[in-house]
């Protein structure tokens, strides 16, 4: 028993002891959370939890498809549960059922047309592979030796048996549609189609060859502006000779100006490296002036450091770090932030689209006290909390931060985040899921061409598919001087669908 006037102390380090180890307790809970998010949680970012109630909606859902209906429904739900008609522009086969008796089977008479009931089926035809067999007549003088002959047209590939449009297919079912080229392979023999993965990897490493001088010119175009937004993704690539994969990094740059009302035409390009040493970023923004749209990556402090380019922060990894503490713990404090938050986006949905001196003046006036507020708001709870748990970390990430922060206030160019970025590289995610590794660091290399090329075209509401073969069929003997002539916003006229332009 220690005597009594050592008791204050020792309840005083139980006490200091008991926040020690609660703060570890909250720390460890909040990384369980995150593992279990990242591996089984829903990624949106939404206050309400919905999980359990999609669910139910979807298992109610299937029973009334199967379960026979006991009563006849109301006219309202009968409205709400119309399916919507099918596209008009698709062809359609009319096929008609004509009853059993041509007369009636009561009284024998002829039966006459009173009307008709027409019900659509959607129906599905498998590509087909077709042979485009090109003659070349030779003709001969009478008179002379002399013989002509048309010259051989043009291929994507020299001496290549694939045409602009199959390499096209293979490229977005690689890239966009994540399907890995031995499963195409093997999709291609279900048609009698041998086409063994070695050719595929070879007519692949041709086209981004073909198509690398407009991968430059999509590169000039996103570095031009005054602003990009910079993220990058962990990319598994082999390392031959080790008998493992190490980890190479996609970066993507992104310049969309549509959001401050600019007729810019959008673009994304992507680059690859083998590590994330921040000399690659550094090369690729070497031409680059203006601001930066990125996360808290280290990498690009010596480039703010410069002068030459200004740092923007992102608020939704802020928004992110304050919902993981909400979602494992169930912080009043972390939802209040969230609703702070939510405030300045909500002032950023209605300054959409309109012009950067607008959304600038109706920040300063709108958004900036909010800023204000906040700022002391984060102060005051910082000093309150366990420096090791998981809401301090995010108040001291966003208290780190705050200039980047909050320079959008003063420039209306800027935006509040960077999911431009992160939505261009949501691809390259789902695609991991699909592959286990690229072979090299060329397959990497020629990945981020393809990514630059299929994210610009949707960027710029172009089918893929349409606008990789359109580029390939012509593209091997344009003019090089030229080539921003093949970019998506210069042909996208040709590649509207005609039943979207009857739309």
């Amino acid at each position: 028993m220690p005597p009594t006037c050592q008791l204050p102390q020792t309840v005083a380090e139980l006490q200091a002891m008991a926040r020690f180890y609660q703060g570890e307790i909250e720390r460890l809970n909040l990384i369980i959370a995150k593992f279990r998010r990242a591996q089984f949680g829903r990624r949106s970012e939404q206050m309400v939890n919905a999980d359990q109630f999609a669910l139910q909606l979807e298992e109610q859902a299937v029973e009334m498809a199967v379960t026979p209906a006991v009563a006849a429904p109301s006219t309202a739900s009968r409205q709400t549960s119309r399916r919507k008609p099918l596209p008009p522009h698709l062809p359609r086969e009319t096929e008609t059922h004509l009853p059993e008796h041509q007369q009636c089977p009561d009284c024998g008479n002829a039966l006459r047309r009173i009307g008709e009931d027409v019900a659509e089926v959607l129906e599905y035809i498998p590509a087909r592979f077709k042979v485009i067999r090109h003659v070349r007549p030779k003709l001969a003088c009478r008179c002379c030796d002399c013989i002509v002959q048309a010259a051989a047209p043009s291929r994507p590939i020299a001496r290549g048996m694939a045409g602009a449009d199959l390499l096209a297919h293979v490229l977005v079912s690689k890239y966009c549609d994540h399907l890995p080229l031995y499963r195409q392979s093997q999709i291609y023999a279900r048609e009698g189609v041998d086409l063994e993965r070695s050719t595929l990897t070879d007519w692949v490493g041709q086209s981004s060859a073909l198509l690398r001088p407009l991968v430059d010119a999509l590169r000039r175009h996103v570095f031009a502006g005054s602003k990009v937004h910079g993220d990058d993704t962990p990319v598994p690539v082999l390392a031959p000779g080790k008998g493992r994969t190490k980890t190479g990094r996609l970066w993507t740059y992104v310049r969309d100006d549509r959001p401050a009302g600019s007729q810019t035409p959008p673009a994304v390009w992507f680059g690859y490296s083998p590590d994330r040493k921040g000399e690659h970023p550094a090369a690729h923004l070497k031409g680059f002036s203006g601001t930066l749209q990125a996360d808290g990556y280290a990498g690009f402090n010596a480039l703010y450091h410069s002068g030459r380019i200004q740092e923007a922060a992102c608020w939704a990894h802020v928004r992110r770090k304050f919902f993981e503490v909400h979602q494992a713990q169930a912080s009043t404090l972390a939802a209040e932030a969230l609703e702070r938050i939510g405030r300045l986006y909500g002032i950023e949905r209605e300054l959409w689209g309109k012009p950067p001196d607008v959304r600038c003046a109706g920040r300063r006036s709108r958004a900036a006290p909010h800023l204000a507020d906040l700022h002391i708001w984060l102060s005051v709870t910082l000093a309150q909390l366990s420096q090791k748990s998981g809401l301090a970390q995010a108040i001291r990430y966003a208290l780190a931060r705050w200039s980047a922060l909050t320079r959008y206030c003063d420039d209306g160019a800027v935006e509040i985040d960077n999911n431009a970025a992160e939505r261009a590289l949501r691809t390259v995610a789902l695609g991991r899921k699909n592959y286990l590794f690229a072979g090299a660091d060329s397959g990497g290399e020629r990945a981020a061409a393809i990514y630059s090329l299929i994210g610009t075209a949707k960027f710029n509401g172009l089918d893929p598919q349409a606008y990789l073969s359109h580029v390939l069929g012509r593209i091997a003997d344009h003019p090089v001087n030229q080539i921003d002539q093949l970019l998506p916003w210069h042909v996208a006229d040709t590649l509207v669908p005609t039943w979207r332009q009857a739309a």
